[in-house]
């Protein structure tokens, strides 16, 4: 089964187009490297719970829209094999010219590797 990296993070609403530039740049590397598929999601029926929610995760403020992302990868291995070359790959860097600038405070993204272990398919 595939591994999954995914990715909650709060966007200033106004950054909406910028994060959409920044994320097809990006997400073509992960593609390069290995991944099978990369999707981007805007926040769009993202209730407030009475506990936790996805807003309080990432300290959203009212002028943000939640994100939530994935990339799917073949295993484990080529994830790990990807991120290693991701670190060294000067078209990972915001600060390379002509890379788009990082559209969102990536101090509160959460993000995390998670094995696979249920598949339903229609």
């Amino acid at each position: 089964m595939s591994y999954i990296d995914g990715f909650v993070i709060a966007v200033p609403t106004a950054n909406k187009q910028r994060f959409i530039e920044h994320a097809q740049h990006f997400d073509a590397l992960f593609i390069e490297l290995g991944a099978i598929r990369v999707i981007e999601c805007w926040g769009d029926d993202v209730p407030d719970g009475k506990v936790t929610d996805f807003r309080r995760a990432v300290q959203a403020t009212a002028d943000e829209t939640v994100a939530f992302s994935w990339v799917e990868w073949p295993n484990k291995a080529t994830r790990d094999a990807a991120m290693k070359k991701m670190i060294e790959d000067p078209r990972m860097d915001p600060s390379t010219p002509g890379n788009p600038p990082i559209p969102f405070d990536g101090k509160r993204m959460i993000f995390g590797g998670f094995e696979q272990v249920v598949e339903v398919k229609g």
